[in-house]
This record gives C-alpha cells, sequence and structure tokens, in this order.
C-alpha cells in the first residue's frame, strides 16, 4: 500500500510539472515555406488564395504527357457523376462551336485502350489531372528545365 501512494504522488507531481512547463513554454514554430511562422499556440491568418492568371489560351508545357492547365475559373463548375461542365465546351460535340480545344482521344480511352463512345469514367473527373494556372508566387525557387532546354545546352556544349 505504501508502494502505491508513492508511486501515486509521483505520477501527480509529474503530472503537475508537465501542466507548469506547457503554460510557460511557447516554443517558435519550425520554418516553413510562409514567412513568419509564429510558435506552436498561435493561429495565423492564412495568405489570400491565388487569383486566376490573365494569361488567356494555351500555356507552354514543360514535358511530354503534361496535362495541360485550365486558363479560366473553374470555381463553382459542377462536376460529379450526373454532369461535367467542362464538356459543355470541351466535348467533341460543343468544342467547335465554343472555341475550346477538344478533350484529347486519350480520354476515350478506357485503361485497356480500347475506344469508347463518350469520356471514359477513368478520365470523367478532369481536376484529377488538370489545374487552374493561377498568379501565385512560386514557395521556393524553381530551377526546373525544359526538355528542349536541356537539349539545347547539351547541343551548345556538344554533348550531342
Amino acid at each position: 500500500m505504501k508502494w502505491f501512494t508513492s508511486i501515486t504522488v509521483l505520477l501527480l507531481m509529474a503530472i503537475l510539472g508537465i501542466a507548469v512547463a506547457s503554460e510557460r513554454a511557447d516554443p517558435p514554430a519550425p520554418e516553413g515555406l510562409r514567412a513568419g511562422a509564429g510558435s506552436f499556440s498561435q493561429t495565423l491568418e492564412a495568405p489570400p488564395i491565388a487569383g486566376v492568371t490573365e494569361k488567356r489560351g494555351r500555356m507552354e508545357r514543360n514535358y511530354p504527357e503534361q496535362p495541360p492547365v485550365i486558363p479560366h475559373a473553374i470555381r463553382d463548375y459542377q462536376v460529379d457523376q450526373r454532369h461535367n461542365r467542362c464538356l459543355d465546351c470541351h466535348s467533341r460535340e460543343a468544342a467547335p462551336g465554343a472555341g475550346a480545344p477538344m478533350v484529347s482521344i486519350t480520354h476515350f480511352m478506357d485503361r485497356n485502350k480500347q475506344v469508347l463512345a463518350a469520356v471514359s469514367p477513368d478520365r470523367y473527373f478532369c481536376t484529377q489531372c488538370h489545374v487552374v494556372q493561377t498568379d501565385a508566387e512560386p514557395l521556393v525557387e524553381n530551377r526546373f528545365r525544359t526538355v528542349d532546354q536541356v537539349l539545347h545546352d547539351l547541343v551548345r556544349e556538344g554533348r550531342q
């Protein structure tokens, strides 16, 4: 019984010590990508959501098979099992009249490469691959080089 009381007192002291220490300590949050990380107990305001870019038309792709970005706002577009608003302009029938590019023929193939009459269920939810191009500033330096840039540098160095 004596050991039980001793252990109980020690546990209570440890819990009290942790509670007092946690009230006093407000360690700084780890440095992240956002400036002014604050501390663990602070809740900072989120940065504003980036706007859709003002650029219009098709944007350059950086590598083969890169899904094209969406050059317009799609907020509140209905894309669910019953309706896909993207196809209102980008379907085979609507694209010529809307002046929009038709979805790629690959979107009409199932996973076994069988061509279907309609957009494949695997490719129906556009934002799985396609994102809206925004005017957001990069959080880190981007040193990505396109295939054309790499090949150009190789030719210039005489290694091709």
